[in-house]
């Protein structure tokens, strides 16, 4: 039998670990095997038990969890983080990301979304719910409009189109990307389902090979676009 995912709880309201543990141990393949309350607690916690995975909360006292999770990334661990917060705001979801979280959820989240980030994260993926993808598009494609026009944006993304042989829809469909849209509101300005939209952008994030919204921006600054 495949070895359970050990995830460590950290939070400063035991209501609230106490609510995820259960949540979490109606999962056979999952096991909370420690908890704490602060982000020392969760530094200590990491270095003595090695978790897989540790879920830990933004706002706490002596140490946040941003903090927490920058300080374990510095060491030579296995434990991948998630982030879990009530907060949606810009400044903590790119502090996270800053500091190598693997992945940020609010705390409204439903438990579908929370096992799907588990098992992603522990995959080895990066997993951030769609409303924070879009805010991390958008933070960074800022600098681009701020200094780039819209031409430049074009000519960029023609020239990853004629690199990776994408169609003409997807070029289209790349550009609205970029510039911070979602697969509806795509579908609304070229006139197409969104499950048409849905498959265009599967094929051609294949074709870039990325696999999410936050390495298509990755390759995007790397290019240039950002």
């Amino acid at each position: 039998m495949k070895d359970k995912i050990s995830i460590v709880l950290v939070d400063d309201h035991s209501i609230v670990r106490d609510g995820i543990k259960y949540l979490l141990e109606e999962e056979e393949n999952l096991e909370v095997i420690g908890e704490g309350s602060n982000g020392l607690e969760a530094i200590k916690l990491v270095e003595n038990i090695q978790p897989d995975m540790l879920i830990i909360d933004v706002r706490m006292p002596k140490m946040n969890g941003i903090e927490a999770v920058k300080a374990i990334n510095k060491t030579p661990t296995k434990t991948k983080s998630i982030i879990l917060s009530m907060h949606d705001s810009e400044e903590y979801i790119l502090e996270s990301i800053d500091a190598n979280a693997m992945g940020y959820l609010l705390k409204d989240s439903s438990k579908a979304e929370i096992l799907k980030a588990i098992y992603t994260v522990n995959s080895g993926e990066k997993y951030f719910s769609g409303d924070i993808s879009n805010i991390i598009v958008n933070n960074l494609l800022k600098k681009s409009t701020d200094t780039t026009s819209e031409p430049q944006t074009e000519k960029e993304s023609n020239n990853i189109a004629s690199e990776h042989h994408l169609t003409k829809r997807e070029i289209e469909i790349l550009q609205l990307v970029l510039l911070g849209k979602t697969n509806k509101e795509i579908s609304l300005d070229l006139n197409k389902s969104k499950r048409t939209i849905e498959t265009h952008r599967f094929n051609l994030m294949k074709k870039i090979n990325v696999k999410n919204l936050i390495e298509l921006s990755a390759k995007a600054k790397e290019l240039g676009l950002t």
